[in-house]
């Protein structure tokens, strides 16, 4: 056997296929040696002087076998840097490992050429090409290269070539030591059942999906039948197993891509960050989670941030309510009311000794303390100024209307001043004042004194008139803070003099401008 494909040396090295004697085994890759062309004798090569001599080896047979002279086609055929020897390695090489093993192929031809190199070639030569799949210059009568190029100049350039980058490669760095690799198995990842290094599951989406179609044949000539021109009946159950094995695997896909963009598989990092949610928000963003097949991870992100953000609202809204229907007036009462509260359940649970008695007997443990949400945040007493509100002349020094001022951190109101002007609500003609018995209507209690009265005046229940406020404060949003009294009477859609009034009172508040 006169081929070594047994690879001599690492990626990028010298390499290549070696040729040696069949019967000295003399490394005669590089030299003119003889083949035997006798069917008996497969790839047997031997050296000048064993041919010469009649040496043989084997079954070979010097006086009766045929032989042929293997030259050193190290010529240029298609560029000026490579050589037919090289070509037909290229080629070769691709044939053994397939296309895209370019390592393989590069360590195939030797002469220290690399995958990049190797890739980039055959790109260039018979990818790109005009006369793809040959090269530009298949022609057998091209011979431009040869003629301006000799043999002599080519071997020597190669030779260079070479040992350039043989000194290069003594003088490199040496390569960082390769660390064993995760083994894909379920037991190396957060998540049991996962191989990370195959990104696959151990049970997948749909699993016995492949069993449909595992026997499935397709055999030539099978489709059209000739006689009546239709589809055949096999094929056709068979094209429907088909796609329905393809919908199969589509939504395997989509399930596995929405577990990856939204960082499903980093099991502890979700768990740590639930950890840090109250159970109500932990209930809340799993609703959200269906929304992850139409969400990119970011904008359900936002939602979640917004819902969290409207939830710790709400919570606080009702807080501040039921402090101030108990008479607090500002935060730093109700923070005092809350840690009386829970020190006198305490009390309470720690003064009964039926209680002591039934907690000494059961080892239950007692459950986790969940850590303060976001809603106790704004309830706090050092909330930060709000913004004064704009002046106006019936407003002096941006002073609210209800005689309440931005509060300070310590939670003190802040009196109104004593220059504010209050408006008075004259009676409409005709119309009876609102009167109340008992009790007052709902939502009385989040309407502003001066609010109250106009409502009064004007007989307007305060829902409907916390309708028709919201949609004129956007109105006005959307306009600049500018409104027309037009405009006004037509969002209102009531009598036209009660919309006036509504409109002359939020002028003179302060809240909107006239247009």
């Amino acid at each position: 056997m006169g081929i070594i494909r047994k690879k001599s040396a690492g990626r990028g090295t010298e390499g290549g296929v070696k040729v040696v004697c069949d019967v000295c085994s003399v490394d005669i890759t590089s030299t003119v040696h003889i083949r035997c062309a006798h069917a008996a004798c497969h790839e047997y090569d031997l050296c000048v002087p064993c041919f010469s001599n009649g040496a043989s080896s084997h079954s070979h047979d010097p006086p009766t076998h045929p032989y042929q002279v293997i030259e050193q086609h190290s010529v240029p055929i298609y560029t000026e840097d490579w050589g037919a020897d090289e070509e037909l390695l290229l080629l070769e090489g691709a044939e053994l490992y397939g296309l895209g093993s370019w390592a393989d192929i590069a360590d195939h031809i030797g002469g220290y050429r690399t995958k990049e190199e190797v890739r980039e070639h055959y790109d260039k030569i018979y990818i790109e090409s005009s006369k793809f799949p040959l090269p530009e210059r298949a022609s057998p009568n091209d011979l431009t290269l040869l003629q301006t190029i000799t043999r002599e100049e080519f071997q020597a350039r190669k030779k260079r070539r070479v040992e350039d980058r043989k000194e290069a490669a003594k003088t490199a760095q040496p390569a960082p030591p390769k660390t064993k690799p995760t083994a894909s198995v379920p037991a190396c990842h957060e998540v049991q059942g996962y191989m990370p290094g195959r990104r696959e599951f151990e049970v997948e989406y749909a699993n016995d999906a492949e069993d449909a179609v595992q026997h499935m044949q397709f055999d030539p000539g099978d489709g059209f039948n000739a006689r009546t021109g239709e589809l055949d009946p096999e094929v056709d159950l068979k094209l429907t197993v088909m796609d329905i094995y393809n919908c199969r695997l589509t939504a395997r896909v989509e399930r596995k891509k929405v577990m990856l963009e939204h960082n499903l598989l980093e099991y502890k990092k979700n768990v740590a960050a639930e950890k840090k949610r109250t159970k109500e928000e932990r209930d809340l963003i799993n609703k959200t989670k269906p929304f992850g097949r139409m969400m990119n991870h970011q904008d359900l992100e936002e939602m979640c941030h917004g819902l969290l953000h409207e939830h710790n609202l709400r919570q606080a809204i009702g807080q501040l309510q039921a402090w101030r229907q108990m008479g607090l007036t500002d935060l730093k009462s109700g923070e005092k009311y809350e840690a009386d509260k829970q020190q006198r359940a305490q009390r309470v649970q720690s003064s009964n000794p039926l209680d002591r008695l039934a907690s000494s007997r059961t080892s239950k443990a007692t459950p986790p303390v969940e850590a303060p949400g976001a809603a106790a945040a704004l309830t706090a007493p050092e909330l930060p100024l709000r913004p004064p509100p704009r002046s106006s002349p019936h407003m002096p020094n941006g002073s609210q209307e209800n005689g309440v001022a931005n509060s300070h951190s310590s939670g003190t109101p802040t009196p109104p001043s004593s220059n504010k002007s209050r408006i008075v609500m004259q009676p409409l003609p005709n119309v009876q004042p609102l009167r109340f018995e008992s009790e007052a209507p709902a939502d009385w209690h989040l309407l502003t004194r001066d609010e109250q009265q106009l409502c009064t005046m004007l007989r307007i229940y305060p829902k409907p008139y916390l309708v028709l406020k919201e949609q004129l404060m956007k109105e006005a949003m959307k306009q600049g803070g500018n409104l027309k009294k037009k405009v006004v009477k037509e969002i209102c859609k009531i009598d036209p003099i009660k919309s006036y009034k509504i409109f002359d009172f939020y002028v003179n508040s302060g809240w909107i401008a006239k247009a």
